[in-house]
């Protein structure tokens, strides 16, 4: 990849998020090269202290090689810093609720009246319908498209736990945004780009949902389809006799075949489980004899007649342990970067062969200065808006971390 030009090199977005969706979009664009302003209130990003009382993760991880400026965007002089921002623009994402959009002056209309080339990305709870107005998280999604209902804790139904609906989201705004790049004569509505997550879990949930219809009619019940593990047999996670666990990837005849010889099953010559079909209706004793099968060997002896065979497997692996693997230390996959002294390695978005140099995090408004000199605010002008508190720049004591207490 040419490290001098990147396909979205000269383009600005701006970004008004907050938690994930909208962060995470801005944060593909920003990979692609687009230089991406973060406006945040004087009360910041809610994920600037989430981590006792500092920056967590969503930061570290989604807002790297951004430029952040505050605004207060209730007050005129702030509206009016953004309208300038908008006009120098050529998108604008956010996930504000329909009414703060309305309220802070966000809306299309709004930034279509300074700027009538601008791309608007709303990434909101329901797009257009009559949930419109209404609000939605990531679970609040998941619980109105049917992932929620399967999964249980204790039987309560429960969240995923990671915000796959928000960073979905986020990655549809980013197509929508590209198709209408791409586009060499975008009408308004081609430019007014809403993304629900309630319409992004519908399609997340569309095989889930034909399936669901396909049964119906076919068994005259609703019935779900079955996922990998549950419709397949030896398909998930077993335990080693080290305590460690080792997902198998077991979904054909030959991958059965190469997993009882390769383990030395007996079940390697049993006629009865040698099909996929045989070995749904003996369910129970194909998972009892894979238990038994990986529980003879430690991790390491395991994974080494697995991969002499060629099957697939991983193990499955603590948060902690994720970045040990070599894989994930090949050129063009983390991201190294000093923030506020510590030192982080973070993933970079999937495909590139280098990692480009480019900013750490960005403290509250930390550009705030730089941008309203771009602007044409001269140095008096831009010591007036920060004393009217319209704008503010911030350093590393805004939202520090709390010390860590030692016990003893």
């Amino acid at each position: 990849m040419n490290m001098t030009h990147q396909p979205l090199s000269g383009r600005r977005v701006i970004e008004l998020g907050t938690m994930v969706a909208s962060p995470f979009a801005t944060h593909i664009l920003s990979q692609l090269g687009a230089e991406v302003i973060k406006i945040e209130p004087p009360a910041g990003d809610t994920t600037r202290s989430l981590v006792r009382g500092g920056p967590s993760g969503t930061i570290i991880a989604y807002s790297h090689s951004k430029k952040a400026i505050c605004l207060d965007l209730t007050t005129d002089e702030g509206k009016e810093v953004f309208r300038k921002l908008v006009a120098s623009a050529d998108v604008v994402i956010h996930n504000l609720s329909p009414s703060a959009s309305r309220k802070l002056g966000l809306t299309f209309e709004d930034c279509n009246a300074v700027n009538p080339a601008i791309i608007h990305c709303h990434i909101k709870g329901y797009a257009h319908g009559p949930q419109a107005d209404d609000l939605a998280t990531n679970p609040v999604a998941e619980a109105a498209t049917g992932v929620m209902f399967d999964h249980r804790i204790g039987d309560r139904p429960s969240r995923l736990g990671p915000s796959y609906h928000d960073q979905f989201a986020g990655t549809f705004a980013v197509i929508r945004v590209l198709a209408t790049m791409l586009d060499p004569a975008p009408t308004e509505e081609d430019r007014r780009i809403e993304i629900g997550l309630y319409e992004t879990g519908l399609h997340l949930a569309a095989r889930d949902l034909a399936g669901v219809q396909l049964k119906t009619q076919l068994l005259g019940r609703p019935e779900k389809e079955a996922g990998g593990e549950f419709a397949m047999p030896g398909y998930g996670a077993y335990e080693t006799s080290d305590g460690r666990w080792i997902y198998l990837l077991v979904m054909s005849d030959a991958h059965w075949r190469k997993l009882t010889a390769s383990l030395d099953m007996p079940e390697s010559d049993n006629e009865e489980m040698a099909t996929l079909r045989q070995r749904k209706k003996l369910r129970d004793d194909v998972e009892a004899a894979v238990r038994a099968g990986v529980g003879k060997f430690t991790y390491d002896e395991a994974a080494a007649r697995l991969r002499d065979a060629g099957l697939g497997f991983n193990e499955v692996l603590p948060l902690e342990r994720v970045l040990d693997a070599p894989q994930a230390h090949q050129p063009g996959k983390l991201r190294e970067f000093d923030f506020r002294g510590l030192q982080f390695e973070v993933p970079e978005f999937p495909g590139q062969q280098q990692v480009r140099p480019n900013l750490p995090p960005p403290e509250i408004g930390e550009h705030t200065v730089e941008l309203l000199a771009e602007l044409g605010y001269d140095e008096q002008q831009r010591d007036a808006l920060i004393a009217q508190g319209a704008v503010k720049q911030g350093g590393p004591e805004d939202f520090a971390w709390a010390p860590v207490r030692q016990k003893g």
